[in-house]
């Protein structure tokens, strides 16, 4: 009988690290590099390539997160905090270099096309680059936003991105439409490594500040 019992225990546990080892990796600490592209929904003479090629990197650690786009155009950054309720954007373009702040409504409403979004999930598994993906399918602006996430790595941070705070693992692609072009997400790379607190810095100098609704009043003018 005890040989029987010391079986058991073992069983589980084997079973146990079993489970865990295939168990979602949780990063609190994480940049994820993207490639841009972009491609016309209907007609190819329309379409603009001062976006194709661009890049995308987003810095996450703990309740802070950053977002670098760069193109042949100029840079621009949304910089968050979701604890503090606060942020910045910074955009680059043409030697004119603008700074405006958020708060945590403002934040809300830059990305309120994106809250509560849910996603239909879809059976089976698709290999994209070295990741193992699901198919996720949501709804945008009346159209199908569609992404593929593996589900090896979770954000503790699922706030970084409100389109993506319901999405069970990191989007690996995805597609938006915007006008008639359509802008792809492909991910490049998964980097598990230290964060500089420089990145979440609020620059001193050299930009000209604005408020969000400052920003917003101006866009409408």
């Amino acid at each position: 009988m005890d040989t029987l019992k010391s079986l058991f225990l073992v069983f589980l546990t084997l079973s146990f690290f079993s489970v865990t080892s295939h168990a979602q990796k949780a990063l609190s600490e994480v940049t994820l590099h993207y490639k841009i592209s972009i491609e016309p929904v209907n007609d190819k003479s329309s379409t603009s390539r001062s976006l194709d090629g661009a890049d995308l990197s987003v810095y996450i650690r703990g309740t802070a997160s950053r977002t670098d786009m760069t193109s042949s155009l100029g840079t621009e950054s949304s910089i968050f905090n979701t604890k503090t309720g606060n942020g910045f954007i910074l955009k680059e373009y043409s030697g004119q270099k603008l700074m405006i702040t958020l708060n945590k409504d403002n934040w809300a409403q830059k990305n309120k096309n994106f809250q509560n979004m849910k996603f239909n999930i879809e059976a089976g598994d698709i290999k994209i680059g070295e990741y193992k993906c699901k198919k996720a399918t949501g709804v945008l602006d009346g159209n199908n936003f569609i992404v593929y996430y593996t589900s090896e790595f979770k954000t503790v941070n699922n706030d970084y991105n409100n389109a993506f705070s319901n999405l069970p693992g990191i989007p690996v692609q995805y597609e938006l439409e915007s006008g008639k072009l359509k802008f792809k997400y492909l991910l490049k790379s998964i980097v598990n490594d230290n964060i500089p607190d420089s990145k979440f810095d609020i620059p001193k100098t050299g930009y000209r500040v604005m408020t969000y609704d400052d920003n917003q009043q101006l866009k409408k003018g």
